[in-house]
Parts: structure tokens; C-alpha cells; sequence
């Protein structure tokens, strides 16, 4: 009796955790959570991590955050734009986006995925995606 008890609060704390990474997946699927941390000395605001891949084929909606976006581009790729030309996001390029400012808004072409890492600084309990038309 004791043996099978123990492997259902197994399979429960399994199916919590699962749960908690489709739920951090559900904003962007390629993003992969480090971090998060209530930033000292600014009540309602939060820091989190993240490495995030877009492969190739994957568009990344416009989007907002609320607050600040940082990070640097760990594997540079080919993005295309609608109606425009694919450029190079370079390996090693700083992101700098700031609170409310529309940007993405391409698809990933080429031969590589784009994986970034980034740091967002945001209102705590917000999406930390708003995605725009």
C-alpha cells in the first residue's frame, strides 16, 4: 500500500511541474524561464531570464512588454520582415527594447535558429507579452 501512495504523489508532483512549464512555455514556445526575482527597492516589479530560440520558420509577433527589455543575441540569423528583404540579426548584437514600444514583427529564414538571451524588467503579474497588430 505504502509503494503505491508514494508513486501517485510522484505522478502528482510530475504533473504540477509539467503544468508549470507548458504554462511559462504558453507566451513565447521557444522561451526557456532562468530567472525570476522581485527587484529590490521597486515594489511591483519584477526581473526575469530567459533564453528564448526561434527556429527557422517561426514568426515572432509585434509585441509590447510592460517594462524594459534587455539581452544579447547568442546565435545571430536571416530575419525577413513583411515585404522586405531578410536581414542579419548578428551574433554578439545587444537588445535594448523599451516599456510599450512596438517591435519583432519578422520571420526566421535561413539555415540557423535565432536564440537570444534576455533580461526583462516589468510590471509584476503583467503578460510579459502583449502582442500587437
Amino acid at each position: 500500500m505504502r509503494p503505491i501512495r508514494v508513486m501517485l504523489k510522484a505522478a502528482a508532483c510530475c504533473a504540477m511541474f509539467v503544468g508549470l512549464l507548458s504554462a511559462t512555455a504558453q507566451d513565447s514556445p521557444g522561451r526557456s524561464e532562468l530567472k525570476r526575482a522581485d527587484l529590490s527597492g521597486a515594489p511591483g516589479m519584477e526581473v526575469i531570464s530567459s533564453i528564448v530560440e526561434f527556429k527557422v520558420g517561426d514568426e515572432v509577433g509585434r509585441h509590447t512588454h510592460h517594462g524594459v527589455e534587455s539581452g544579447y543575441i547568442l546565435q545571430g540569423a536571416k530575419v525577413q520582415y513583411p515585404g522586405k528583404e531578410p536581414v542579419a540579426l548578428e551574433t554578439g548584437s545587444p537588445i535594448l527594447n523599451l516599456r510599450d514600444i512596438a517591435h519583432g514583427g519578422y520571420k526566421v529564414v535561413g539555415d540557423k535558429s535565432l536564440k537570444l538571451f534576455t533580461v526583462h524588467v516589468v510590471d509584476k503579474g503583467k503578460p510579459l507579452y502583449e502582442y500587437v497588430k
